[in-house]
């Protein structure tokens, strides 16, 4: 109301959109609106500056212009869709701007550049109200809420630790958890993003977030991997009682708390001992059991780790001075998946809603047709990330008919008998109240932002009544076309894509697992971890259309877990012997090229054959660091991909291999 007040004493010519802007820029978090209010800023620069570009050039040519305005959304939106961040915010606005902007004033393309800056302008007031209200009422910030749900998630997987240690659970529902954590660290990687945004927020404090998220990225490979390894050990009953007693303690100790001090020091020593005990006679068992004692090391080291960088988040320490025992290879930004494919195919569907809206518009020369356009442009782009649009549509139907009818109550009911500016804030408050009640709770969130921005558009305040029924007749039936045309093209163009979506996800983490075995990427582990964990992510939603097995193999990691273990494997290479380097080398190259044609399913049974005869040779080089730790690479890797093959057995490495 604020906002709505001051565009009417300024005298802005659709204050409406003022109070319209308050409700898209708005958000729970200060930093969020913040880095929104930004981002809304830009976008409307952009989409002012296409509009003024447009409008005045091609309003003689209504098909060519409706062609224009229908590629610039599509390119804007392909461009958000890749994006992938809330910073994709600034190129879905500035594509649908040109026609939020551009089709009400093509019968006066002459003042174009006059309107579109009041239009601007009353925006960016509203965005200014917004971003000054989310400090001084009851403000949230996105590092407390962030620090607030990272506890709730390292409890959830320190749970899932235990269960994994003790065997408490049934693997399927192991697997539901990961892939449900895995979602929830997407979504804080999602609002971390804004903690730029907020000057309340030490430098400290960011960093230890960060530092915090990249801790927890390691978490879910590393308990895919320990639950694993005692398959590979079950046949050796004293290896199998000796390393379960070990994983027994170290599910004791978290259930304590998992704290620093004499009962982590004395933990510590077995494990080690088992870690040691790769000297030159080592067995397949040793490296095995040597594997499995190094990852319940690792889970302590980032447990304790966790802990140190929360309290240090508490106390607004530096996270640099702590003696974390866990450190990442670089502090790089977390990765996302990308599919310009399904971006592109998106993106043009929300073009040919466009185009499908001008073009009855043109055809029945109907004045009022060019808003289903608008509505094609808005629609289109909220909407162009979800697989299936259609049951999304049909809710908001139920909203269009909610906005339509309150809509007519204020405009025939209300307003013709509101004579100042404090009843008309007494009337409006009832409704927009409840509207951004709905708008912050996460169940009705989407309605209640739609119903919000819906409404205060459609109503069209001014400093003055003047509605009419024909002119609400018409606004209303085009808003409804709008959404009906966009609704068919949308069905019928992304038909039944949930299936290739995760298709694509899961083809893409083996051609991610072929680049790293061929050598031919420059990001590190902490970027792949983020990366093939938020394809997972992504998979959580889809779930349901993806097969068992490979729904199993997405949810224990497994090509995340084998890259890192070739990641080590690569790093190690150098310093063995000749023959063991020049088997590595084959044993990656095959495996690469394997990788690069994998969709989904089984590898071959006959990868295992190389890969032991890797194993074997190994396993006869002289004890050293790089032995060690290839040794434990080749076991991870025989792990992660072949978890039903037999046991290993001991062999020497046929020739034939060596120049395969």
């Amino acid at each position: 109301m604020l906002a709505f007040s001051l565009a009417l004493l300024l005298e802005m010519p659709r204050p409406y959109w003022a109070m319209a802007s308050v409700y898209i820029t708005s958000n729970q978090l200060v930093g969020a609106t913040w880095s929104k209010a930004v981002y809304r800023v830009l976008g409307t620069l952009i989409g002012a500056a296409g509009t003024i570009l447009l409008i005045p050039n091609l309003v003689n040519a209504p098909e060519l212009l409706s062609a224009a305005i229908a590629l610039w959304v599509g390119v804007f939106l392909y461009l958000s869709l890749i994006d992938g961040t809330p910073r994709s915010y600034i190129f879905m606005l500035a594509g649908y701007t040109v026609a939020l902007l551009g089709f009400p004033i093509l019968s006066t393309p002459q003042l174009a550049f006059d309107i579109v800056s009041a239009r601007v302008q009353e925006i960016l007031l509203g965005i200014i109200c917004a971003s000054v209200f989310s400090i001084l009422v009851l403000p949230r910030t996105v590092a407390a809420t962030i620090a607030t749900q990272a506890d709730a998630w390292l409890d959830s997987a320190r749970r899932l630790a235990i269960d994994t240690l003790t065997r408490r659970d049934n693997n399927q529902e192991r697997d539901s958890q990961r892939v449900r954590l895995a979602a929830s660290a997407s979504e804080i990687d999602q609002l971390s993003r804004h903690l730029g945004y907020e000057v309340s927020t030490s430098a400290n404090i960011a960093r230890g977030l960060q530092r915090l998220q990249q801790h927890m990225l390691w978490l879910l490979p590393l308990l895919a991997a320990i639950e694993d390894r005692p398959a590979g050990i079950a046949a050796h009953a004293e290896a199998s009682a000796r390393m379960a007693a070990l994983s027994a303690r170290v599910a004791d100790w978290l259930v304590n708390g998992g704290q620093a001090g004499d009962e982590a020091t004395e933990l510590r020593s077995p494990l080690d001992k088992e870690h040691s005990q790769l000297d030159t006679d080592a067995t397949w068992v040793n490296a095995t059991t040597a594997a499995y004692a190094l990852r319940l090391l690792n889970l302590m080291d980032i447990t304790l780790d966790c802990q140190f960088l929360r309290n240090a988040i508490a106390n607004g320490g530096d996270p640099d001075l702590l003696p974390l025992a866990f450190i990442p290879d670089t502090w790089t930004a977390s990765v996302q998946h990308r599919d310009h494919r399904l971006a592109l195919w998106s993106a043009a569907t929300a073009a040919f809603s466009i185009l499908a809206c001008c073009t009855f518009w043109i055809a029945t020369g109907w004045v009022d047709g060019a808003s289903a356009a608008i509505f094609a442009a808005v629609l289109g782009s909220l909407f162009a990330g979800i697989d299936d649009p259609l049951p999304a549509y049909r809710n908001f139907y139920k909203i269009i008919f909610l906005v339509i009818a309150l809509n007519g109550i204020y405009m025939f009911g209300v307003l013709p008998r509101i004579t100042t500016l404090e009843m008309l804030i007494a009337a409006l408050m009832p409704t927009f109240v409840l509207f951004g009640w709905m708008s912050a709770r996460p169940a009705t969130a989407r309605a209640g932002s739609f119903l919000a921005i819906f409404t205060s558009v459609q109503l069209a305040l001014s400093s003055s009544y003047t509605s009419d029924f024909a002119s609400f007749a018409n606004g209303s039936v085009s808003l409804f076309l709008g959404v009906v045309l966009t609704a068919i093209v949308s069905g019928v163009i992304r038909l039944s894509v949930a299936e290739w979506v995760a298709q694509r996800l899961l083809s893409s983490n083996w051609k991610t697992l072929a680049t790293v075995t061929e050598g031919r990427t420059w990001q590190q582990g902490v970027a792949i971890a983020s990366l093939m964990q938020h394809r997972l992510a992504l998979l959580a939603s889809r779930i349901a259309v993806v097969p068992a097995e490979a729904r199993s193999n997405a949810a224990h990691l497994r090509q995340l877990r084998t890259a890192l273990n070739i990641m080590d494997l690569r790093r190690a290479n150098p310093d063995l012997s000749y023959h063991a380097r020049r088997m590595v080398d084959a044993l990656l190259d095959h495996l690469g090229s394997v990788f690069r044609t994998q969709t989904a399913g089984r590898l071959s049974i006959e990868l295992v054959g190389p890969l032991d005869d890797t194993i074997a040779i190994t396993l006869q080089e002289a004890a050293s660091p790089a032995r060690n730790e290839a040794l434990i690479a080749l076991t991870g890797m025989r792990f992660g991909l072949f978890p039903e093959t037999p046991e290993y057995e001991p062999h020497k490495p046929h020739d034939r291999r060596l120049v395969a």
